[in-house]
């Protein structure tokens, strides 16, 4: 049975944690491919509120196995603290396997993070300061820590010894910063590697095994698409691949595996931190999306940029990972809005564009071409089923689906998990 990839379409915080909880329901495994711990989902489970930053949402389900994979960066302590916290919350957090060639987040990365970030000033990429970039950097320059490490203390002393070397170096000589102190890192790293030791898996293998058993694996994207290190709008990215390529390399898993791409729009947009964004709204609407919506970021708190939905972003996001079939998300956020945009191409000089640019300097220079769209007043939270929208919110996911080139399949009018209805396919 093939595995299916849940992403998110646009520039995160989708809503991909309430997606992914339902269709975990109907899996065997979860897998968490690619990101750390800069990434949360929010997951309302009756009365329980959930802020997931490692572990997958499927730790929800007591039949499902949670895998980190082999392409997440971890801070041990911070998963430890989420697993803890679950724990407390009477769920069985054994089950979670972590992939022993995941990179380990250190102090050092998030050091680095943060004083990086302090002398860029103006010119910063809003990161979570989480050390994310850092760890994913040294990956790339084969000096990284990785889970398997924590289980051999003489590699890892080996490692963190060649590591700081040059990260001490750098500290003190160039940001004026204190060096780290190698034997308390150890120490503090291989204490955290004994309570997860009993978690460490080959997890590539398992995956393949299950999948051959005929076993339902869904790989679980972080962050989204235009956050992609290749793809998205650079340097305004994440450091990881958040497209569907990066998802299955980040769950040691071809493209074979896979005969399903879901993936997660809002009804409109949103962006945290700095970066070009054409359909933005800083007037009214914006502020009733943001408002309306509750748009904060789940790790950082940070307030969410809100704007129009934007299609050809969205196409863009369908055509990098062969979408089959959308979510979408926070249809009921728009409510009240006598008239909608959505943006349908850009405009640029004399050209109109419905094509996501290629250029940087093209995309911070865009002007979006608008389609005009009847609003509704109804309040959506109650509806149930497709039918039970008002005409006007009918109209506009179809319009949706009729830009993007993946028909609608799920449709969200609230946090519940029963506020969710199957749109019916041609």
């Amino acid at each position: 049975m093939p595995a299916t990839i849940l992403l998110g379409a646009q520039w995160g915080d989708e809503g991909k944690g309430k997606a992914t909880d339902l269709l975990s329901s109907a899996s065997d495994i979860v897998v968490r491919c690619q990101g750390g711990n800069n990434a949360g989902h929010t997951i309302l489970a009756g009365d329980r509120l959930l802020k997931l930053r490692l572990v997958p949402s499927g730790i929800l389900y007591p039949h499902v196995t949670p895998v980190i994979g082999d392409g997440v960066v971890i801070d041990p302590a911070v998963l430890l603290e989420e697993m803890d916290a679950l724990a407390a919350a009477g769920l069985e957090v054994g089950r979670v396997l972590v992939s022993g060639n995941a990179h380990l987040i250190m102090p050092y990365h998030l050091e680095l993070d943060r004083v990086t970030e302090r002398y860029l000033g103006k010119a910063s990429l809003g990161t979570t300061k989480r050390g994310i970039g850092p760890a994913y950097a040294d990956k790339a320059a084969r000096i990284g820590l990785r889970v398997q490490d924590l289980t051999d203390p003489k590699i890892f002393r080996q490692k963190l010894d060649v590591a700081l070397k040059e990260k001490n170096l750098v500290l003190s000589k160039v940001y004026n910063r204190l060096p780290q102190d190698s034997d308390e890192i150890a120490a503090d790293y291989l204490a955290m590697g004994e309570r997860l030791a009993p978690h460490i898996a080959d997890t590539s293998a398992r995956l393949h095994a299950a999948l051959r058993a005929g076993r339902r694996v869904l790989l679980e994207g972080a962050q989204g698409t235009l956050l992609d290190l290749d793809h998205g709008t650079y340097p305004f990215v994440t450091s990881s691949s958040t497209v569907a390529g990066g998802l299955l390399a980040g769950a040691g898993l071809g493209p074979m595996a896979v005969d399903r791409v879901i993936g997660v729009s809002k009804a409109y947009v949103t962006r945290v931190g700095s970066g070009p964004f054409p359909t933005e709204d800083d007037g009214e609407a914006g502020r009733h999306m943001s408002e309306t919506g509750h748009e904060f970021g789940t790790v950082t708190g940070r307030a969410r940029r809100c704007g129009w939905f934007d299609a050809v972003l969205l196409r863009y996001a369908v055509r990098l990972s062969s979408i089959t079939e959308l979510f979408l998300t926070k249809l009921d956020v728009l409510s009240g809005l006598e008239r909608l945009r959505i943006c349908a191409a850009y405009r640029h000089a004399d050209e109109v564009l419905h094509e996501f640019p290629a250029h940087q300097s093209v995309v911070h220079k865009v002007a979006p071409v608008y389609e005009e769209h009847e609003g509704w007043g109804e309040d959506l939270s109650a509806a149930r089923r497709f039918e039970d929208l008002p005409a006007a919110a009918r109209a506009y996911v179809a319009r949706i689906a009729e830009l993007s080139g993946a028909p609608v399949r799920w449709l969200s009018v609230g946090p519940d998990r029963d506020q969710t209805m199957e749109v019916p396919g041609p």
